[in-house]
């Protein structure tokens, strides 16, 4: 564990005992979904977590500390406070800024995956991961940078749908990631099950996805593993759906002006009203079944060592 990282009670007996745990991040609470469902959302993917066998480690700067294992008053407080100007959102460039500054903080993908490896923790679940956004192929997400100089399993539904698909395929396959798709041939495409484009290899079982963990660690390889798990069917949205929702906001956002960092909060929040709700349907389902798979991913993992 790094010095500069405080751990809770609970994350530390797992990683004195050797007992799975699973990263989280905070996004999700702070500008992903709107109060109570935010923290209704965490409170289920950690339970989902602890479901598949595993330990959750909700991460976050809180005044300047960066906590591995938020308590349920902390995400409450988070919860609370989403949308609010002064809690940052935390990707790596960020990280230092709100350490100094004594701020709050949510952590990105790439945010909680930095801290995931600092902490020791291998497995992290998230709902989607960033990439190249549409129109604008300069604006890429910093998470596709860190799953290819971070050694930490992401498990996730894909890419988010607001996003350019096959662009950000390409840069995934050029950052040199290993992209997984957990019992599918195709990526998901985050509320729909799947987006036409491959996956590098199907695995099935917690034990293949370990198995692959563990001779990426042996080639002493520094690159992250994307494993990709198409959102719960009953829960999902058809991809011609997900699709004119996500073009539409795209496009709302390129009239108005809204790019960088805002850019995909005000999206997820267009793709909500577009849909009637079910886009956020499907996110707090994939969360909660994302969660759970990557727990029996670090249950096996602890076996596979």
């Amino acid at each position: 564990m790094h010095e500069m990282l405080h751990p809770s009670s609970l994350v530390k007996q797992a990683l004195t005992a050797g007992t799975p745990l699973v990263a989280l991040e905070s996004t999700v609470i702070t500008h992903g979904l709107p109060y109570p469902q935010n923290v209704a959302t965490a409170l289920a993917m950690e339970a989902a977590v602890r479901e598949g066998g595993a330990t959750p480690a909700t991460v976050a700067v809180l005044a300047g500390r960066v906590v591995v294992g938020l308590s349920a008053d902390e995400i409450e407080y988070l919860g609370r406070r989403a949308g609010a100007a002064d809690v940052r959102k935390c990707s790596r460039r960020d990280l230092p800024i709100a350490v100094a500054c004594g701020e709050d903080g949510a952590t990105t993908v790439a945010g909680t995956m930095l801290v995931a490896h600092l902490a020791g923790i291998e497995l992290f679940a998230t709902g989607g991961i960033g990439g190249v956004h549409r129109g604008h192929p300069f604006d890429v997400s910093a998470d596709l940078r860190e799953l290819g100089q971070t050694p930490v399993t992401v498990v996730s539904s894909g890419a988010k749908s607001i996003l350019d698909l096959p662009a950000t395929r390409e840069v995934l396959e050029t950052e040199g990631v290993s992209v997984v798709g957990y019992g599918a041939d195709e990526l998901p495409a985050f509320f729909a099950r799947s987006c036409g484009l491959p996956v590098d290899v199907r695995l099935d079982t917690p034990d293949a996805v370990a198995a692959l963990i563990v001779a990426r660690r042996r080639l002493g390889l520094r690159s992250g593993t994307l494993v990709t798990v198409p959102a719960p069917e009953e829960a999902c949205m058809a991809p011609e759906e997900a699709e004119a929702a996500a073009a539409q906001a795209a496009r709302e956002a390129d009239e108005q002006g809204i790019h960088g960092p805002a850019a995909t909060p005000w999206l997820l929040r267009r793709v909500v009203e577009l849909t009637d709700g079910r886009s956020m349907t499907a996110n707090t389902a994939l969360l909660r079944n994302n969660g759970r798979v990557a727990a029996q991913i670090a249950v096996a993992l602890g076996i596979a060592r």
